[in-house]
């Protein structure tokens, strides 16, 4: 097999969601294309202007955790901070439109989702584990016809080590016999894989700039698959 991961028997999978079984990023990064338009700053760059943004969207993110609600303040702030005029009342609806067009959009499922999760919880144990608000994260989770496929959704405030051993804990998973699969090093794999538990990273072309990270290296006992696609996870489980 690839990578020559080839696994037997039952395993726990805890899977992500935004990016991994549905698209997510590109609809923030759309938005943000539409904001420094909308901004069109005299003296920074467009390049300039998503610097900013992206370290305020770090703070937003300490302040009002992930999710529309905490970009559109992150958009708002960005031009607070950096516009030579006033934010209006007007202005500021402008503003968080960009953030609430996203809640428009459909689920768009990525390619061979279904029937790799089909294939999958007939023969795992499959957990969906995403991050960001609540209300958000489970109306995705209702609206992509997907629930069906896990035995359990867990929608946490942070991905960390921490919430790696709490989720294993709360449901008596085995480390050796659990991977988180996702598209994130930052929040999907890193943390997993210093959790002690194995991991297999999904790549996708547009993950958000603030999940990027170096790939860590799996420690044993602890394994890491990579594979291009989800629909490759058939070919190792």
């Amino acid at each position: 097999m690839a990578n020559g991961v080839n696994i037997n028997g039952a395993q726990a999978l805890l899977i992500d969601a935004d990016d991994t079984l549905w698209e997510n990023n590109i609809y923030f990064e759309r938005a943000i294309v539409h904001f420094i338009s909308f901004l069109n700053h005299q003296t920074y760059t467009p390049e300039k202007v998503r610097g900013i943004l992206n370290e305020v969207e770090r703070e937003c993110i300490i302040k009002h955790g992930y999710g529309m609600h905490s970009f559109a303040h992150a958009l708002v702030d960005t031009f607070e901070r950096i516009s030579l005029e006033p934010i209006t009342p007007e202005l500021h609806q402008k503003i968080v439109g960009f953030a609430h067009s996203i809640a428009e959009h459909p689920v768009e499922i990525l390619p061979g989702v279904p029937e790799t999760l089909q294939y999958l919880s007939q023969r795992h144990h499959l957990i969906l584990l995403t991050k960001g608000a609540m209300a958000e994260q489970s109306g995705k989770v209702e609206r992509s016809g997907l629930k069906e496929y896990f035995a359990a959704v867990e929608i946490v405030a942070e991905k960390d080590s921490g919430t790696y051993r709490g989720v294993v804990s709360k449901y008596g998973l085995g480390h050796g016999t659990t991977w988180m699969v996702g598209n994130s090093p930052k929040s999907d794999i890193n943390p997993a894989l210093a959790a002690g538990l194995n991991a297999v990273f999904v790549p996708h072309g547009n993950t958000w700039i603030l999940e990027h990270e170096e790939l860590a290296q799996a420690k044993q006992p602890s394994r890491l698959l990579v594979v291009e696609r989800f629909a490759e996870l058939e070919e190792h489980f």
